[in-house]
C-alpha cells in the first residue's frame, strides 16, 4: 500500500446525477477502510487555483446516505477556464497551471481523484502529469461518450428523463394529431437520443453521427399515417445539423454560441412537407438534474471504491471503467482521444431500424 493519508477529490465539467454518490463512495472507502483524510475540492480545478484554497474536509457524517439521492454535486463544478489558457478579467489569457499544482501541495495532498468527462480528464491528466500529481479518474457524462467504458455516471438518469418526456408527449400528440419534436442533449454523440428514442417509442431519431434527409422524415410520417396513426414522435439531438450540413446554434452570455434550435428548425419544415401540425419541446438541463437512477448510483459507488483502491495500490494515471458487467481500470492515455460516438452500423442502430424507426439515411 502506498503511503497516502490525505486524499483529494473533485468534480469537473458539466454536472449530472450520480456525482454525489461517487463522492460518497470515495469518502466511505478511504475513511472506513484505509483511515485516510479526504478533502473535497470546490468548483473543480478552480478550488486549487483560488487563494485562499476552496475545499472542505469530508466526513462520514457529511457524506451520508442522503447523498445517494441528491442530484448535482455538493462540491460544485466548472466547465470553463482551462488552467493552461485561463481567461482573465482584462480579456487576456494566462497559464495558471502552476497555481493548480501549488494549491495541491499547499493542501498537503498525496493523491487526487478526478470525476469528469473526456474533456476534463484530458486537461486534468495533463495538469497532473506536468506537476507530478498522482491522479485517478472516474468517468461521468450524460452523453456517455467516454472511451473504454460502456457506461458513464449520469447517462442512465438522463435517458430516463427523456423516456419520461416521451411518455408524456405521446398522449397529447395522439389527442391533437400532431408531430411532437423532442430536442435532447448530445453535441457530438447521439447516445441519449438513440437509447431514449427506442425506449420511448419514437418514430424518428436524428443523431449527429448519421445524416438524414427531410424527404426521409416525410416518408416515415407518411408510412405512420398509412398504418392508421395520425401522430408521430421525433427525437433529435441538439448537435444535429440541418439537411444541408449547417450547425444550428444560439448565442448565450458573452456572445458564446451553443448548440440548440434544431428542433424548431425542423418543425416548420416537417409541417410544410407533411401538413402535420408540429410542436417542439426542448428538455435542456432538465436532463442533468433530479434523483440519480439506480444504475448511476451503482456505477458511482463501484467506481468510487475502485478508484480509492487504485490509489492505495499506487496505480495512477488510470481511469475506472465499466466493462463486461464489472469494474475495471484503463490507462487514461487510452481515454482522452476524443468522444466515443454512436456506431452507425452498431447493434443499437440496427435494433432501431429493425423496429421501423427512421434513424437517418443508410450508408451506401
Amino acid at each position: 500500500m502506498t503511503s497516502v493519508w490525505r486524499l483529494g477529490v473533485l468534480t469537473s465539467g458539466g454536472d449530472c446525477a450520480g456525482l454525489n454518490a461517487a463522492i460518497r463512495a470515495v469518502a466511505y472507502r478511504a475513511i472506513r477502510h484505509y483511515g485516510w483524510s479526504v478533502f473535497g475540492i470546490k468548483d473543480g480545478s478552480l478550488g486549487l487555483m483560488a487563494r485562499p484554497l476552496q475545499y472542505q474536509e469530508l466526513s462520514l457524517d457529511l457524506t451520508n446516505d442522503v447523498m445517494l439521492r441528491m442530484g448535482g454535486t455538493m462540491l460544485g463544478t466548472t466547465n470553463k477556464g482551462d488552467p493552461f489558457a485561463f481567461p482573465m478579467p482584462d480579456g487576456s489569457i494566462k497559464d495558471r497551471s502552476g497555481e493548480f499544482v501549488e494549491g495541491y501541495h499547499m493542501l498537503g495532498l498525496h493523491a487526487l481523484i478526478v470525476i469528469g468527462g473526456d474533456g476534463s480528464l484530458k486537461i486534468l491528466d495533463k495538469l497532473c502529469k506536468q506537476g507530478g500529481v498522482p491522479m485517478v479518474g472516474i468517468p461521468k457524462t450524460i452523453d456517455n461518450d467516454v472511451h473504454q467504458t460502456e457506461f458513464s455516471i449520469g447517462f442512465t438518469t438522463a435517458v430516463n428523463v427523456v423516456v419520461e418526456a416521451l411518455d408524456r408527449l405521446q398522449p397529447t400528440a395522439a389527442s391533437h394529431h400532431r408531430a411532437m419534436i423532442l430536442e435532447v442533449m448530445g453535441r457530438d454523440a447521439g447516445h441519449i437520443a438513440l437509447n431514449a428514442g427506442i425506449a420511448g417509442g419514437a418514430d424518428i431519431i436524428l443523431i449527429p453521427e448519421i445524416p438524414y434527409s427531410l424527404a426521409g422524415i416525410a416518408a416515415k410520417i407518411d408510412e405512420v399515417r398509412a398504418e392508421g396513426r395520425s401522430h408521430a414522435l421525433i427525437v433529435v439531438a441538439e448537435g444535429c445539423r440541418t439537411e444541408g450540413g449547417q450547425a444550428v446554434t444560439v448565442v448565450l452570455d458573452h456572445e458564446q454560441r451553443r448548440y440548440g434550435g434544431i428542433g424548431h428548425d425542423l418543425a416548420s419544415k416537417v409541417s410544410e412537407m407533411t401538413g402535420l401540425e408540429t410542436r417542439v419541446t426542448v428538455l435542456g438541463h432538465v436532463q442533468r438534474g433530479g434523483q440519480p437512477a439506480m444504475r448511476d448510483r451503482l456505477l458511482a459507488s463501484a467506481f468510487g471504491v475502485h478508484a480509492v483502491d487504485l490509489v492505495a495500490e499506487g496505480r495512477f494515471s488510470r481511469m475506472v471503467a465499466w466493462q463486461d458487467r464489472g469494474v475495471v481500470d484503463v490507462p487514461i492515455a487510452k481515454v482522452v482521444g476524443g468522444s466515443c460516438c454512436v456506431d452507425p452500423n452498431g447493434a443499437v442502430v440496427h435494433a432501431a431500424r429493425g423496429l421501423g424507426i427512421y434513424v437517418g439515411e443508410r450508408s451506401p
